[in-house]
């Protein structure tokens, strides 16, 4: 009887058992059924995400912010075009240059700027170009560097100059004066039609007369006013107490500035009017007295 009772107990715990492990798997599969429904879910969300994203960056590239205004080049207008950097060229010598350009039906971060930096760069006082794009609005900045001018050329002493000559001896017309006075330029007077046509000089010339200005203010303690170029075998200098010659630009005129100190001092103690210190000789040096 015992034995029975034993067996009874022990077929109830194994339905028990039984029972235990298949409510666990039903909710095993009812977890994996809701992980399911939750990817899913998360699918259609991700699938909906993506066509919102998409259809975002399509009606953003599309928005006008991002394309230049088809009259930038036609009409100067500072909220589509800015030019920064110009001293010397004019805002509308520059915007001149672009006139001709169209602008094309693409964003602006598309736009190639090279046609603009070309065109710009042809202008003769201009060096360099850099061309930033921005949007929101659409908006172009040229920035302009240019050449840096050291000789300004005039027909005589108390006419304005005509024209001048960067430091990379560059010859710009007179379309481009006067300068800016912050420009320390120095003044040579030709007339550009005979003897030593300026036309003709280039970067070495140029140096040359920057060279002689140092060593004549140096020496001199003095600014120079100007040179007279206009008989190029008898050059000219002016400086504040005295006008200087000093004959031909040869070899030995560097030598010849040299004496300017043990000159001058003579001059400014002088009475008599001198009409210039004569440096033009190798080894001798004299003042000529104005008549």
């Amino acid at each position: 009887m015992d034995d029975i009772e034993n067996n009874q107990e022990f077929l109830d715990e194994e339905d028990i058992l039984e029972a235990k492990k298949v409510k666990k798997i039903q909710r095993e599969r009812q977890i994996r059924k809701g992980r399911m429904w939750q990817e899913r879910i998360r699918g259609i969300f991700r699938f909906f995400v993506s066509i919102g994203i998409i259809f975002l960056l399509v009606t953003l590239a599309d928005l006008p912010q991002w394309y230049l205004d088809k009259s930038s080049f036609k009409v100067y207008n500072p909220a589509n075009v800015t030019i920064a950097g110009n001293k010397i060229v004019p805002k509308a010598k520059i915007f001149g240059a672009l006139h001709d350009l169209e602008v094309p039906n693409i964003p602006v971060y598309l736009f190639r700027t090279g046609g603009i930096r070309s065109k710009v760069l042809k202008l003769s006082p201009v060096d360099e170009v850099y061309i930033r794009r921005y949007a929101f609005p659409a908006r172009l900045v040229i920035i302009v560097r240019e050449k840096v001018p050291s000789v300004v050329i005039a027909p005589d002493e108390k006419v304005k100059p005509v024209a001048f000559f960067t430091k990379d001896g560059t010859l710009v017309g007179r379309e481009y004066l006067p300068l800016p006075g912050e420009y320390k330029t120095i003044k040579v007077l030709s007339y550009g039609n005979k003897g030593d046509d300026y036309h003709k000089w280039n970067k070495e010339k140029i140096q040359k007369i920057e060279k002689i200005v140092r060593y004549i203010e140096t020496y001199s303690k003095e600014p120079v006013l100007y040179l007279d170029f206009r008989n190029p075998n008898d050059i000219y200098v002016a400086i504040k107490t005295v006008k200087i010659r000093l004959g031909k630009l040869d070899d030995t005129v560097f030598d010849r500035i040299e004496r300017i100190p043990s000159i001058l001092p003579q001059v400014k103690l002088m009475d008599t009017k001198i009409k210039y210190l004569d440096l033009s000789w190798e080894k001798v040096n004299y003042l000529k007295l104005d008549e």
